[in-house]
């Protein structure tokens, strides 16, 4: 053999050599660590009565507001959901559903422009907050973010009756509208035809109603009727006993005959599915939703809770998620609700990433969006029960804030001046709770969430779920700063800046 052909295979043998080694140095190479989390994914003032979903790269978060906006928030990662931007899509007006918006529901359906989002909910009517009905708004594209136009009320129950809570199911191919009203005593679900995503072709009829002790502790109550369906079978689970309650939990109908029009087509699991943890601090786990992990290979929950006993239907409630197993019968299997504190994996395919704002150690002014003041330690005090107000800026550090971060996406406030805390005084839970500074107690009275909308943050407590509100929308310097339930409204939004 030549001299020049050694070379040559000698070259080749090296090539081949190094091929090898990059092949095994790339299958050595550590595969990427799983996203992580903590719940809540959203907190007061909008994390009750959830709905999720994932869509063309993004988690999309809808829930109860109680005022007349309608709102949602998305983010690329479940991380980032807790500091994501909630944007307003719909405001209600006294000529449609003009305010209490509770329970929304988001479903991507075929209608007779083609795909649209369509996002139904529970609000008072035309004479505003007289008892709450189902109406439904329509994306103008195949954007859930909208622009959305009002479609109308779905007139589901005979004398334009009280009907909350709708979700859509299709089954076997046609659409149908699930929700729940009263007969008698009874808190019940109902389902009725649809013709299009926002006209039902006939009124709904009762499917289910509460027959179990554990479905009437704190009154009789069947709501929050979501569908779930896998391998061919549906299953429509539910939130059973008083949202006033620690024992409010979610049962399960399985549909067993041919038509979900009729009761005796649905089969009701006779033990509840998902319920309280005493153990983890969870109580009143319910009204929750279904989706998707980004890949598509796994199913999550979307689901509101309680961390004390005391908290009820109000806005002390957050968004949590949950990742669901299922039973070799193909019904989910919900397992126990997650303590706040517990480090979980993120849906499968999920990038993971946060929003590191605000920063930890930096000192920021708090300006309301309505007055223009910031956020004051009244005359500069340093004592535990310093009162706040609004006034214009000083420029002082009695009017500057640090933010700590706590557990589970809240915070703790602090005043640069003082060392002291924002606090709600005495853990008071009724609108027009004070608030002051106070030393560290290390409670959840003492821990705000920071919600974006509007450019600005609305700053709710951890102990009952209340914003920071600037009192009857006062512009004056000495305007008290107190908390009230979210009412939509700038008097309520705080610019946070350096």
């Amino acid at each position: 053999m030549s001299l020049a052909r050694l070379r040559s295979v000698g070259a080749v043998l090296l090539l081949l050599l190094a091929i090898a080694v990059a092949v095994e140095t790339r299958s050595a190479a550590p595969a990427r660590a799983a996203a992580t989390f903590t719940n809540p994914v959203a907190a007061a003032p909008y994390g009750a009565d959830p709905w999720m979903g994932y869509y063309n790269g993004y988690y999309y978060l809808a829930a109860t507001t109680w005022n007349n906006q309608i709102v949602i928030k998305r983010a690329t990662s479940v991380a980032a959901l807790p500091g994501a931007t909630e944007n307003v899509v719909f405001t209600g007006t006294a000529t449609n559903s003009c305010c209490n918006v509770w329970a929304p529901s988001m479903h991507r359906l075929n209608g007779p422009n083609g795909y649209r989002w369509y996002f139904y909910y529970s609000a008072g009517t035309a004479a505003c907050c007289d008892g709450q009905r189902s109406f439904v708004l329509e994306s103008s594209g195949d954007n859930p973010l909208g622009p959305y136009t009002f479609k109308g009320q779905l007139n589901v129950q005979a004398n334009n009756g009280w009907a909350i809570d709708g979700s859509v199911a299709t089954i076997n191919g046609a659409n149908y509208f699930l929700y729940s009203s009263w007969v008698g005593d009874l808190q019940s679900l109902f389902i009725a035809p649809m013709s299009n995503p926002w006209t039902v072709s006939a009124l709904g009829t009762r499917i289910s109603y509460p027959t179990y002790d554990w479905e009437k502790v704190g009154g009789n109550t069947e709501e929050g009727p979501y569908v779930l369906q896998r391998n061919g079978k549906t299953f429509l689970t539910f939130s059973a006993s008083s949202c006033n309650t620690p024992d409010y939990k979610i049962g399960q109908l399985t549909l067993t005959g041919s038509n979900p029009l009729s009761a005796s087509s649905w089969t009701k699991k006779s033990t509840p599915i998902f319920q309280r943890s005493d153990g983890n601090s969870v109580y009143g786990p319910g009204h929750h939703s279904f989706f998707t992990s980004p890949d598509g290979t796994e199913t999550w929950m979307a689901y509101h809770a309680n961390e004390t006993t005391a908290q009820g239907c109000g806005g002390t409630r957050t968004t949590r998620i949950k990742k669901v197993n299922f039973n070799s019968d193909d019904s989910p299997n919900l397992g126990t609700p997650d303590k706040l504190s517990t480090t979980l994996t993120a849906p499968s395919g999920d990038p993971g990433g946060t929003v590191s704002f605000p920063v930890a150690g930096v000192s920021y002014r708090l300006t309301n969006q309505a007055s223009g003041k910031v956020l004051d330690a009244v005359n500069c005090g340093t004592a535990n029960g310093t009162a706040i107000d609004q006034w214009q800026s000083l420029g002082n550090a009695c009017q500057q804030w640090k933010f700590t971060k706590t557990t589970s996406n809240y915070y703790r406030i602090t005043n640069a001046n003082s060392g002291t805390v924002l606090d709600s005084v005495n853990c008071g839970t009724a609108n027009g709770t004070a608030l002051n500074l106070w030393a560290s107690l290390g409670n959840a009275c003492q821990e705000w969430s920071l919600t974006p909308i509007n450019g600005g943050y609305l700053i709710a407590n951890r102990g009952n779920g209340l914003v920071l509100d600037v009192t009857n929308c006062g512009t004056a310097n000495g305007v008290a700063v107190r908390q009230w339930a979210s009412l939509g409204n700038a008097c309520q939004q705080w610019n946070i800046a350096v």
